[in-house]
């Protein structure tokens, strides 16, 4: 059987180059891509120049223009980003048929038995790297045992150069603290420093980071412990103890970091060594349910798109019934003539493939759609699909009931309706109620969206006693704390006199639940009629960990 061999091609500026191939009059220029992160904006991907300058990754972008004037920032894509990287999975294919993606700026190629039909791991990478500056990205390479291993590699093999220096950028400690740091660790552990080789440029940048078969230990030892794809802050918790590179950590006993770091960092560290097995996955090539219209015009008036939805959403219904399939959501894509984007998506309450009742949907949201100046293209794209297939009836019973149902009612008018509603105001915002197994009053019905749930199976269970129409949280109710009915009492600033009372009727808390507004104890609820006509829901608290009193939860018809 022969060595597994791993190859991990990352590309670490993935972002700012995918760009820069549409926009090559800023190639020279520092580019540079700006994210949302929390409410601030920071930079997520940098061109070369962009580096150059001394910006970093997630720098707030505020303090990169503050540094550098002359940056120009893209909104970052990542659905863009996600296309791209699946499109050079495929690229690579034409290297090995294992080609798996490690979102968002890096592939896995399994390599066993494959390296030798383009001459070589070495001659491979060259051929790699060649055509990656062809294609204008930047690539780093790693080939290992493991992937884990060629992971490590690709990213960190030959960072270091010149003087031999013990452990990898030490960013906690002071200059002066770092300038020290090699001789100290280098002469208390009595050998020799781990050499790193200096990276070339070019295609021949990926030389120093192919382990040879059965010596990925040795190749991983001189790296840092970030290598081994731990947290941030676990490494910066094993640097404070003086473990920097992988080396160090292998050579401490297991159980005590097992104890201390728990097991993340073992089976971390076996990954890369090639003691836990990590396949690589491939890919499974998606069924994509998208039709797309190129336009040899822009268009921007409403009657234009509903033109270009009509003949878009036949195909795609077709796609979806050659396939037995129903679409649940659908999503608009209109590429406007700047290289702006609009999106609109609905969401269906049933699988649906009838373009005469996803159009009205698609319609009613046509108004978020800004067209600038134009709209070249137009993508139509089903997100979400469930199985669909046509009812068979049990019997001549079931067909007759089914057909007098479809003659009461238009089929499927509820869920229509629903759809409708969503396409409007959102598809969660349509809900029903299910009947719960609770009897505390307010717990007595589950809120589902109307989307994705069926309605209540059988008739409402009724309550042992009558229910108020409207309930709200308890309000407190002006009145003598006792535990009788008052002969008036005051409730939101208005004074009421009880001419007909029925109750008590008394409701225990949850005792397996602790309930914040049930701390009150066990509650006596009154159906009082007044004298101005109200009927109220009230209930005397007999107090448990608050005191007792009066309230008004509720409001009869």
């Amino acid at each position: 059987m022969p060595q597994r061999r791993i190859l991990s091609l990352w590309f670490p500026r993935l972002g700012a180059e995918r760009l820069l191939r549409a926009e090559p009059f800023w190639a020279d220029a520092p580019f540079a891509i700006a994210a949302e992160t929390g409410n601030t904006q920071t930079l997520s991907s940098l061109s070369a120049a962009a580096e150059a300058a001394g910006l970093r990754r997630g720098q707030p972008l505020r303090d990169a223009q503050a540094m550098c004037p002359a940056l120009v920032t893209r909104a970052r894509d990542p659905r863009g980003e996600a296309a791209f990287l699946a499109a050079l999975r495929r690229w690579a294919g034409r290297f090995s048929p294992w080609v798996a993606e490690e979102p968002p700026d890096s592939l896995v190629i399994d390599l066993t038995g494959c390296a030798h039909l383009f001459g070589g791991e070495v001659a491979l990478t060259r051929q790699i790297a060649q055509e990656c500056i062809d294609l204008g990205l930047s690539v780093q390479t790693g080939i290992a045992d493991t992937l884990g291993g060629a992971w490590a590699l690709a990213r960190y093999a030959g960072r270091e150069s010149g003087s031999p220096r013990s452990g990898d950028a030490i960013d906690q400690e002071a200059p002066a603290t770092r300038s020290r740091a090699a001789k100290r660790r280098h002469w208390e552990r009595g050998g020799t420093a781990p050499q790193a080789t200096t990276v070339p440029d070019g295609p021949d940048a990926t030389l120093p980071r192919i382990a040879p078969p059965g010596q990925t230990r040795t190749a991983l030892a001189p790296l840092p412990l970030a290598a081994l794809r731990l947290d941030p802050e676990m490494v910066a918790e094993l640097s404070r103890l003086g473990l920097r590179r992988v080396s160090e950590l292998a050579g401490q006993p297991r159980a005590a970091l097992a104890r201390r770091f728990g097991r993340p960092l073992l089976r971390r560290l076996d990954q890369a060594m090639g003691v836990d097995p990590e396949p690589v996955a491939p890919a499974a090539a998606p069924v994509s349910f998208a039709v797309r219209l190129t336009l040899p015009d822009p268009i921007g008036l409403e009657s234009d798109l509903l033109a270009a939805i009509d003949r878009l959403l036949p195909a795609l219904c077709a796609k979806l019934k050659a396939h037995g399939l129903g679409a649940r959501r659908i999503r608009l894509d209109c590429q406007r003539a700047d290289g702006g984007r609009q999106e609109a998506e609905i969401g269906l309450a049933r699988p649906g493939q009838d373009p005469d009742s996803i159009r009205p949907l698609l319609a009613i949201r046509l108004d978020r759609i800004d067209a600038g100046f134009g709209i070249d293209m137009i993508r139509l794209e089903a997100l979400v699909t469930e199985p669909l297939s046509a009812r068979q009836h049990r019997g001549h019973l079931d067909a007759a009931a089914d057909t007098h149902a479809q003659l009461a009612a238009p089929p499927h008018a509820m869920a229509d309706l629903i759809g409708r509603l969503g396409a409007r105001i959102g598809p969660e915002a349509v809900t029903r109620c299910h009947p719960a197994n609770s009897h505390i009053p307010e717990k007595g019905a589950l809120t589902l969206a109307a989307a994705w749930s069926d309605p209540a199976p059988g008739p409402w269970p009724a309550p042992p006693v009558a229910r108020p129409l409207l309930l709200w949280p308890p309000e407190p109710v002006h009145a003598p704390a006792l535990p009788r009915l008052p002969g008036r009492f005051r409730w939101r600033q208005r004074d009421f006199t009880p001419v007909a009372v029925t109750g008590p009727e008394r409701i225990a808390p949850e005792w397996w639940l602790d309930d914040p507004a049930w701390r009150s104890g066990v509650r006596d609820y009154w159906r009082v009629t007044c004298a101005s006509g109200d009927r109220l829901w009230l209930y005397f608290a007999h107090g448990g960990s608050m005191s007792p009193g009066w309230f008004c939860q509720g409001s009869f018809a």
